[in-house]
């Protein structure tokens, strides 16, 4: 029960996330807000792994060799125009500029200042999903379905040797958690739960013999998540996506078989996977062809 209900909870929050994503599908293109304008361009998946690439690099060598408070501002200043950009998209059928901005700008600089003063759990599980809406809308309407399986090919393998040989991913996750930022959904076993006590990052957390808390990184929410968007968007087909869906939450079960064991697992390669797998099976089984799948 202990570990069940936090993996339930998990699972509900993953399905809130994926159903608000494309839900909001067509307010994010009415809007004209897009990673990338040209969805089949090859180079759109290079620019992705090339931007992910150094970003990593400096946020690791900043928290080697300088202040982590750069971190912490870059962070904050990403949040606020990550979540400024969703707010503006899901108000803008219902508000006028200036008011649609100010109204914006408000609610992200709130997110922004609560995360600040007071970073509890939840304060990180609303700002986190918030985040990860926008970054799967975003993507999921701008990548074409045969180059998000070849981003999600690469981000599965680029994961496992970032987590099991290198370990940069790791190093990454933990200083970013020391800085009670929302790098990691976190499900507490306990109401009485207080990760803004927590002393450490998330190796530490993650050594405890029993630990007080579920985690999941936004990565593993969010990648998957744009083959969730993709589909819908490119196949016009709630079953497909639906499909990707459950692909996604039954690999996140098998990932947390293994989890569960003690030691940090690389999740891309199963919740990648599951997606992909949701989309060729369903696609094949509904419609005897790869819907959608267009070069």
């Amino acid at each position: 029960m202990k570990r069940g209900i936090p993996l339930a909870l998990m699972i509900l929050l993953m399905l809130f996330i994926y159903a608000s994503s494309i839900l909001l599908v067509d307010a994010f293109e009415s809007y004209g807000v897009r990673a990338f304008e040209k969805p089949e361009d090859p180079m759109n998946v290079l620019y992705f792994i090339s931007i992910l690439l150094v970003l990593t690099f400096i946020i690791i060598l900043i928290a080697k060799f300088s202040r982590k408070e750069i971190i912490y501002l870059l962070f904050i200043f990403a949040i606020l125009s990550t979540t400024f950009t969703v707010f503006e998209v899901i108000l803008h059928r219902f508000l006028l500029e200036p008011l649609l901005a100010v109204v914006s700008i408000a609610l992200s600089t709130l997110i922004a200042f609560l995360l600040v003063v007071y970073p509890e759990w939840y304060i990180i599980d609303i700002s986190g999903t918030i985040l990860c809406i926008g970054a799967i809308v975003m993507f999921g309407i701008s990548l074409s379905i045969p180059l998000t399986i070849v981003l999600l090919i690469v981000l599965a393998i680029y994961d496992a040797i970032s987590v099991y040989k290198t370990k940069h991913m790791i190093d990454l996750a933990d200083a970013v958690v020391d800085l009670k930022l929302p790098a990691l959904f976190i499900i507490p076993h306990s109401i009485k739960y207080r990760f803004r006590k927590q002393p450490g990052g998330l190796k530490k957390q993650i050594k405890r013999k029993e630990r007080d808390a579920f985690f999941v990184g936004l990565g593993d929410v969010v990648m998957p998540g744009i083959m969730v968007v993709s589909s819908y968007k490119f196949t016009g087909s709630l079953l497909i996506s639906s499909a990707v869906v459950a692909g996604i939450v039954v690999s996140f079960i098998v990932l947390m078989v293994y989890v569960s064991r003690g030691r940090a697992h690389a999740g891309l390669p199963f919740l990648n996977t599951g997606a992909i797998m949701g989309y060729l099976v369903s696609s094949l089984l509904i419609y005897r062809t790869l819907v959608g799948f267009s070069i």
